[in-house]
């Protein structure tokens, strides 16, 4: 079989289909649907306008606090505070495909938050490269500092009974290994999280195994069973809202549609959103607007509107 090896239209040349690696896709098919470049040829260009509008905003609402919920110098938080006593919280776990990102860049993201009336807190934490490719360390410090945040959201005007948790892409995937937390291991209650919003995220990590993202994080059977959502969705306390767009690469959709049909084949409280016309960076670029595709669906979940409570 010959197939079409363009992504971003016009003429191509083609290529012969490789022996099948998952579902109907070779291993040159599978890689690209976890490569966000492929799909997203934009990509530069909304890092770009994300600089530009931290800029602006941090002119605006000025620099977060930025407190401690660890030993390591990189496990702190920024705290964005809206001026309403005793708000709700919103936390943020950034993307970057495992090994990059960093809470500094979710400022534009903080204002319609705050201005609505919450508290937005943007979390750092190790990348993979920094823990030898290892995800345990990286999903143990969010957890940490879900419950630092739990722990101490009254110190900054916060409802403790009110947190809610964001996450975007591989922050997704680590928001999704917060909501099957117990809990009780760091001595906070189970339904610490009032709700989710999971953004293009990854729910089961057997076909991200098989992808050249194996390249730098060393998956063992121990880690995709442990760290895929989908396969512990008895232990989720916090209703979710799925969502991706659709112009996201095949797999990044698969991953939130098939995560959802599981989690309302238990039971379990969940939405599924689908962004028309947007590719996986735009989305994320739309929690930046109260109004937007994400941002709509942060706000309704916190039980706030857009513009100034």
């Amino acid at each position: 079989m010959r197939i079409d090896d363009n992504r971003g239209g016009g003429a191509a040349p083609v290529r012969a289909k490789g022996p099948i690696v998952w579902l109907d896709m070779d291993q040159r098919e599978l890689d690209d649907a976890y490569d966000q470049r492929v799909y997203a040829p934009n990509r530069d260009h909304i890092a770009d306008r994300r600089l530009a509008n931290n800029d602006k905003v941090r002119a605006i609402i000025g620099s977060p606090e930025r407190a401690a919920y660890g030993d390591a110098e990189i496990e702190r938080v920024d705290i964005y505070r809206t001026t309403r006593p005793d708000a709700p919280v919103n936390i943020f776990v950034h993307g970057g495909a495992w090994k990059g990102g960093r809470s500094a860049q979710a400022a534009y993201l903080a204002e319609p938050v705050i201005r609505a009336g919450a508290h937005f807190v943007a979390v750092d934490f190790s990348n993979v490269l920094e823990t030898g490719g290892d995800l345990f360390p990286m999903v143990d410090q969010v957890r940490r500092a879900i419950a630092w945040v739990h722990r101490n959201a009254r110190s900054f005007g916060g409802d403790p009974q009110k947190i809610y948790l964001t996450g975007h892409s591989s922050g997704a995937h680590l928001s999704g290994c917060a909501v099957i937390t117990d809990w009780s291991r760091y001595d906070a209650p189970a339904d610490i999280l009032k709700g989710a919003l999971l953004g293009s995220g990854m729910y089961d990590l057997k076909a991200v195994r098989l992808s050249k993202r194996s390249a730098y994080v060393k998956f063992t059977d121990a880690m995709e069973e442990a760290l895929s959502p989908q396969r512990h969705i008895f232990r989720i306390n916090t209703p979710l809202v799925l969502t991706y767009g659709s112009l996201e690469t095949p797999e990044f959709q698969r991953q939130s549609r098939d995560f959802h049909a599981a989690l309302v084949a238990a039971g379990k409280p969940a939405q599924l959103l689908e962004g028309r016309s947007y590719n996986h960076f735009e989305t994320q670029e739309t929690l930046g607007n109260p109004y937007g595709f994400m941002g709509r669906a942060c706000l309704q979940m916190i039980g706030l509107s857009a513009g100034v409570y």
